[in-house]
């Protein structure tokens, strides 16, 4: 006989609680299924309560949301737009979308994420050569809070608009803040993977009504308020649907439940491997918590002989999903040309670094096989 193929364990799938079904029900009956709806009004209400913003416009994705923030802090062609190196590709597409130009930014230690010290070296050389930062993407990453009070000071210094990331950090803090709260623009992500779902989805987070209130304009084609289709400003397909909002209220309802869960699995990860010679986990920073999105870890090649590539290919023979930290963007092709501000760290990070499956809905036997199948590899 063959044998059966292992249950496949995800890096981090969408786990439904059940109330969603009730708001996508309520949709259906109503027959509000286009981009428009009251899930979409509440979802947005319900948000802001949730992280203690004040106004917020719930769009297609997160990186829908960040090029709404672009346009809204009025970057276009050539303007110079500081980003974190270390992310996911999203960060930074938007830049090139408004024909601006990116200049990435390395990480710290610390908290893995934007060194504030780079940001204002790459902030005196713009201004000393005439070509001024303009806007900075700082991204709180794997869940964790960048350091913000000197990045605020730093903006403030030098005239940049600050936006956050928060694609990955919702429920996260920064010295007792919400991270995505303290930029006057900030954007999350809701997609597949995220701490919590709308299957596709993000938000932009607004201290300022009128930027909210512009964002959805855009988001809903820029269509003026006339009885006929009239444009006076180019908008974008962007609004996120009844639907997926109600599939989002639903998991608003469990997102702390889905934090705790997150970092009760980073906990049994460490409980098991912190103390084997070679591992190290990406740290807590001490302004912050972090909401452990994923688990990541490092493996120092002078204390062990794994790689992450050799245990990623372990993991994959027991169909166990792991993967990479991110490439840092000043390495990706497609950004090559680009300046970047580097100390080393977000490369080192990238070579050494591999996430662990982290799904909400990982058991303790999961997290042991997992551990197991590491541990074969000569920890």
């Amino acid at each position: 006989m063959v044998p059966m193929k292992k249950p496949r364990i995800f890096l981090s799938p969408p786990h439904m609680c059940g109330k969603e079904l009730e708001y996508i029900n309520e949709a259906f009956e109503s027959n509000y299924i286009a981009p428009v709806g009251p899930h979409v009004d509440a979802f947005e209400k319900e948000f802001c309560n949730t992280i203690g913003a004040q106004h917020a416009a719930a769009v297609s994705s997160g990186t829908a949301a960040l090029h709404l923030a672009l346009q809204l802090c009025d970057i276009g062609e050539g303007d110079i737009v500081a980003c974190s190196t270390f992310t996911f590709a999203g960060s930074a597409f938007p830049i090139a979308y408004q024909r601006a130009i990116p200049v990435f930014i390395d990480s710290d230690y610390k908290s893995w994420n934007m060194d504030p010290n780079i940001l204002e070296d790459a902030a005196k050389e713009g201004q000393k050569k005439g070509k001024p930062i303009k806007a900075a993407i700082v991204v709180h990453l794997y869940g964790q809070a960048a350091d913000l009070d000197p990045i605020i000071d730093i903006c403030t210094k030098f005239g940049i608009f600050l936006i956050e990331d928060a694609a990955e950090s919702l429920g996260a803090t920064y010295k007792g803040n919400n991270t995505g709260n303290m930029a006057p623009i900030s954007i999350f992500s809701f997609n597949g993977n995220k701490i919590i779902t709308t299957s596709g989805g993000g938000m932009l987070v607004a201290k300022d009504k009128a930027i909210a209130d512009k964002a959805r304009f855009l988001a809903t084609q820029a269509r003026d308020p006339f009885p006929h289709y009239e444009h006076s400003s180019i908008g974008f397909n962007y609004r996120l649907s009844n639907i997926c909002a109600a599939i989002g209220r639903g998991q608003l309802t469990v997102l702390q439940d889905r934090i705790e869960k997150k970092r009760l699995i980073f906990t049994q990860y460490h409980k098991r491997l912190s103390s084997i010679p070679g591992i190290n986990f990406m740290p807590d920073a001490s302004f912050g918590k972090c909401n452990r999105w994923l688990t990541c870890i490092t493996l120092n090649p002078k204390e062990t002989s794994a790689t992450p590539d050799r245990l990623m290919a372990a993991l994959e023979k027991e169909n166990i999903e792991s993967r990479p930290l991110w490439k840092p963007m000043h390495l990706q092709p497609v950004f090559k040309k680009y300046p970047s501000y580097l100390n080393g760290v977000s490369e080192d990070l990238f070579k050494r670094g591999l996430c662990l499956p982290s799904g909400t809905n990982l058991t303790e036997a999961d997290i042991d096989g997992i551990v197991a199948v590491m541990l074969n590899e000569q920890m």
